[in-house]
């Protein structure tokens, strides 16, 4: 995948993040305990950094980052959306995959440092 890949990309986790994070505002604000929309903001806070962090890969252009940006839209898909569907449905079993998420986002920066100090060929 090249650059402009996940330039896309990048830009459509950002702009379903923002959409879901104006759902969860308008739209559950009075349906979810304060417990349950907090987790919902969570999700969607962590999809939107990691939105602007696969954007900016893009936009950087250089390969060796790309693996950032598979681990971070895996990351988004375990994390987040099983914090949305978890806050919104309270099945407890989703969760289970979340911690995942939050691991391939992890690899993912820390992909970032190791990439960065490898010398170029």
């Amino acid at each position: 995948m090249g650059n402009k890949t996940w330039i896309i990309w990048g830009g459509i986790f950002g702009f379903f993040g923002v959409a879901l994070g104006a759902f969860g505002a308008h739209g559950l604000g009075n349906t979810l305990s304060p417990e349950m929309l907090n987790i919902y903001k969570t999700g969607v806070n962590y999809q939107i950094i990691h939105s602007i962090a696969i954007l900016s890969l893009g936009l950087l252009g250089d390969k060796k980052f790309f693996i950032s940006a598979i681990f971070f839209s895996i990351g988004i898909v375990l994390f987040s959306f099983s914090l949305y569907i978890y806050s919104v449905t309270g099945n407890t079993f989703i969760v289970m995959i979340t911690p995942i998420g939050g691991l391939c986002f992890l690899i993912g920066w820390l992909m970032i440092v190791v990439k960065a100090l490898k010398k170029s060929k």
